[in-house]
Protein backbone atom coordinates (compact mmCIF):
# COMPACT_ATOMS: atom_id res chain seq x y z
CA UNK A 1 0.00 0.00 0.00
CA UNK A 2 2.80 2.59 0.76
CA UNK A 3 4.47 1.93 -2.67
CA UNK A 4 1.08 2.58 -3.97
CA UNK A 5 0.27 5.80 -1.93
CA UNK A 6 4.12 6.67 -3.19
CA UNK A 7 3.62 6.56 -6.98
CA UNK A 8 -0.05 8.07 -6.72
CA UNK A 9 1.34 11.24 -5.05
CA UNK A 10 4.31 11.37 -7.53
CA UNK A 11 2.00 10.52 -10.44
CA UNK A 12 -0.31 13.71 -9.02
CA UNK A 13 2.99 16.03 -8.38
CA UNK A 14 4.28 14.76 -12.31
CA UNK A 15 0.91 15.56 -13.71
CA UNK A 16 -0.14 18.78 -12.34
CA UNK A 17 3.63 19.99 -13.58
CA UNK A 18 3.03 18.72 -17.00
CA UNK A 19 -0.66 20.18 -17.18
CA UNK A 20 1.37 23.72 -16.63
CA UNK A 21 4.06 23.39 -18.74
CA UNK A 22 3.45 21.36 -21.58
CA UNK A 23 0.20 20.27 -21.85
CA UNK A 24 -0.30 18.33 -24.93
CA UNK A 25 1.85 15.54 -23.31
CA UNK A 26 0.08 12.49 -21.85
CA UNK A 27 1.74 10.93 -18.09
CA UNK A 28 0.92 7.40 -17.23
CA UNK A 29 1.56 5.38 -14.13
CA UNK A 30 3.98 2.42 -15.19
CA UNK A 31 2.97 -1.17 -13.17
CA UNK A 32 3.93 -4.24 -13.29
CA UNK A 33 1.48 -6.88 -14.19
CA UNK A 34 1.63 -8.68 -10.55
CA UNK A 35 1.40 -5.45 -8.64
CA UNK A 36 -1.57 -4.65 -11.04
CA UNK A 37 -3.16 -8.30 -10.45
CA UNK A 38 -2.62 -7.81 -6.44
CA UNK A 39 -3.47 -3.90 -5.76
CA UNK A 40 -6.10 -3.30 -7.99
CA UNK A 41 -7.99 -5.99 -7.61
CA UNK A 42 -8.40 -5.13 -3.43
CA UNK A 43 -10.92 -2.50 -3.03
CA UNK A 44 -8.61 0.46 -2.98
CA UNK A 45 -7.69 0.16 -6.48
CA UNK A 46 -10.53 -1.17 -7.35
CA UNK A 47 -12.30 1.94 -6.47
CA UNK A 48 -8.80 4.05 -8.07
CA UNK A 49 -9.94 2.38 -11.56
CA UNK A 50 -13.72 3.24 -10.84
CA UNK A 51 -12.99 7.01 -10.28
CA UNK A 52 -10.68 6.91 -13.49
CA UNK A 53 -8.21 9.54 -12.13
CA UNK A 54 -5.15 7.96 -13.06
CA UNK A 55 -3.90 6.80 -16.77
CA UNK A 56 -1.79 3.34 -16.53
CA UNK A 57 0.32 0.97 -18.59
CA UNK A 58 0.81 -2.50 -17.31
CA UNK A 59 3.28 -4.10 -18.02
CA UNK A 60 4.76 -7.60 -17.83
CA UNK A 61 8.33 -6.53 -16.60
CA UNK A 62 10.29 -10.16 -17.47
CA UNK A 63 8.62 -10.17 -21.20
CA UNK A 64 9.33 -6.27 -21.60
CA UNK A 65 6.17 -6.04 -23.12
CA UNK A 66 2.94 -3.85 -22.42
CA UNK A 67 0.12 -6.13 -21.59
CA UNK A 68 -2.66 -3.18 -21.47
CA UNK A 69 -3.13 0.45 -21.52
CA UNK A 70 -5.98 1.68 -19.08
CA UNK A 71 -6.11 5.64 -19.99
CA UNK A 72 -8.67 8.02 -17.37
CA UNK A 73 -11.65 9.60 -18.26
CA UNK A 74 -9.79 13.01 -18.66
CA UNK A 75 -7.37 12.01 -20.82
CA UNK A 76 -8.42 14.61 -23.95
CA UNK A 77 -8.99 17.89 -21.68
Amino acid sequence: MNDLENAVGQYIVYHDVLEKTNPERILYLAVGVKPYNGIFSEPIGELMLENQRLNLVVFNKSEEVIIEWIPSVNINK
